[in-house]
């Protein structure tokens, strides 16, 4: 039975990966996932008017306990009615427990069992910091959601370390439960572990016994490389509930988003919309937009002509750059409420996709169209007989007419499916060994991610054995190169070539269920052999 005060009702699940849709509902009304939470430290979104943030499309506000409790103060809210009608806000608020805060002190607090001592930076008297304090003064605010208190590490921590502050967490989460009382006002739980993926399961399995309403994979974007990161959040997410929110805490960019969402990511927040607005940086469909860079001087064009914002119906790209350049504050504010705009609107795309049972095919689009950085006017301007040779060379191969060509011999490498990949029947079924294909050549690597792609696919309907697939290639500048110009060759880029590349293995996530290796030293004796 679900226990959620939420009532969460899970609306699409996409096809091929773990992003889905779903409805909840909060004591100040209805949200749709995904969603971005535009954070709102002390009660305020830098820069920003409540009116702006309901405009653009704001469901839920985060604010943090840690502050808040220091400034204004438990009073002030339980004098005023909360910190809704504190800030006019009629929408919901996450309040944060304030365990990252305490985290980001590490040499102006002591951590005890009972808590986290710190001084504060207001008075300088010294305040305990517990569960049960962290709770009452979420109550307090009266946020619609509040977030159990955590031990946040950083993520490269060592085993003993992350299994301490996973134990002291989960106590902690344990006291908070108690805490919260007979409140209206929903409790997530925090999933700890740091990079290891057995302590990730610990955590998880000993929280969900629990009747938490939405559940956060917490101790993330704190010093891991992208890829670990993407890992663990796919491995952490599968072992929630799936009739309950889950909340990714401080992630990220537009793109790690769209990752996230990828695997089963409902919820996200993070300062990066406001914070790169005060430098006049802005996210747009056609990638990154530096607004102090003197190109825009003379722009008498909008922000971004696909966004319907008010800030892109109203100003020009040269209005936005000399508001950047005399650090006007009004330049932050309009540019931040852009930013914001964006986020919210990328959510919204992804939700349509998702219910319409399209999300692959904006995956697939969109992981390009955010990882540009202004195309319509690229930093540097090197002279055009040596940039084009630079951008679409990689060793022994080029691009010429968008094809991909080994230069020595002048042959085309395949970028594009020919066909469907046609399952074997031997992977069909309960299979403990492995269907093993060995990839002669791997190329751009289109034949291998065909088969990975198909073979997830056609898991969500049918029971498959593993498969293991090994590639055989000395040069993997094909690869790069393909890569790096997939937008130019049109070439559908599954997410685990990133990693492959990088490391030379990729599993996938959470049953590694289909394994890519590189030059495997011991690759076994094939089913199948396939040339690239």
């Amino acid at each position: 039975m679900n226990p959620s005060r939420l009532s969460f009702q899970l609306d699409a699940h996409a096809k091929g990966c773990q992003a889905r849709a779903a409805t909840f509902q909060t004591l100040h009304g209805v949200i749709q996932t995904p969603l971005f939470m535009p954070v709102g430290t002390q009660a305020t979104v830098k820069a920003q008017t409540v009116e702006s943030l309901a405009d653009s499309g704001s469901q839920i506000l985060l604010a943090n306990t840690y502050h808040l409790l220091l400034r204004p103060g438990a009073e002030v809210f339980e004098r005023i009615g909360g910190i809704h009608h504190f800030m006019k806000w009629p929408g919901s608020v996450l309040t944060d427990s304030g365990g990252y805060q305490i985290f980001s002190l590490p040499n102006s607090r002591q951590m005890t069992e009972k808590g986290a001592i710190f001084q504060s930076y207001v008075d300088k008297r010294y305040i305990l910091l517990s569960p049960e304090v962290s709770i009452q003064m979420q109550r307090s605010i009266g946020s619609d959601i509040m977030m159990v208190l955590d031990q946040c590490i950083p993520s490269t921590a060592n085993e003993s370390t992350a299994r301490a502050a996973l134990k002291v967490t989960h106590r902690w989460a344990q006291r908070s439960l108690a805490a919260r009382g007979d409140s209206a006002q929903s409790l997530f739980a925090i999933v700890q572990g740091a990079m290891f993926p057995h302590l990730r399961k610990e955590s998880a399995s000993g929280l969900i016994e629990l009747p938490f309403d939405g559940f956060a994979i917490g101790g993330l974007a704190v010093g891991e490389a992208k890829h670990e990161r993407e890992d663990i959040c796919e491995l952490t997410a599968s072992l929630l509930p799936q009739d309950r929110p889950r909340y990714l805490m401080g992630v990220g960019t537009p793109l790690d988003l769209l990752e996230g969402v990828y695997r089963g990511i409902d919820m996200f927040d993070c300062i990066i919309p406001t914070q790169v607005a005060k430098r006049g940086t802005a996210f747009t469909s056609r990638g990154l937009v530096e607004l102090r860079r003197s190109v825009y001087k003379f722009s008498d064009t909008p922000l971004d002509p696909s966004c319907t914002c008010a800030v892109c119906r109203k100003h020009s790209r040269a209005y936005l750059h000399h508001l950047t350049k005399t650090q006007e504050s009004l330049g932050w504010q309009l540019i931040g409420q852009h930013n914001i705009h964006f986020y919210h609107q990328l959510m919204r795309e992804i939700r349509s996709s998702i219910l319409d049972g399209k999300f692959t095919e904006l995956y697939r689009s969109k992981r390009e169209e955010l990882d540009q950085a202004d195309p319509d006017h690229p930093a540097a301007h090197p002279k055009p007989t040596t940039a084009a040779t630079t951008a679409l060379t990689l060793g022994k191969f080029e691009i010429k007419d968008r094809t991909l060509i080994h230069r020595p011999t002048q042959r085309k490498i395949e970028t594009k499916s020919c066909k469907p990949v046609s399952l074997p029947k031997e992977l069909f079924g309960n299979h403990t060994s492995p269907y093993v294909i060995w990839d002669i050549g791997l190329g751009s690597g289109i034949q291998a991610m065909d088969w990975i792609s198909t073979y997830q696919l056609t898991k969500k309907k049918e029971k498959l054995g593993p498969l293991e697939i090994y590639s055989f290639c000395n040069d993997l500048d094909a690869s790069r190169l393909a890569m790096k110009c997939r937008r130019l060759l049109n070439l559908s880029i599954h997410y685990s070539m990133d990693e492959f590349i990088e490391r030379g293995v990729w599993h996938s996530k959470p049953d590694n269920d289909v394994s890519w290796f590189l030059n495997e030293p011991r690759a076994k004796r094939p089913s199948l052999i396939i040339r690239s």
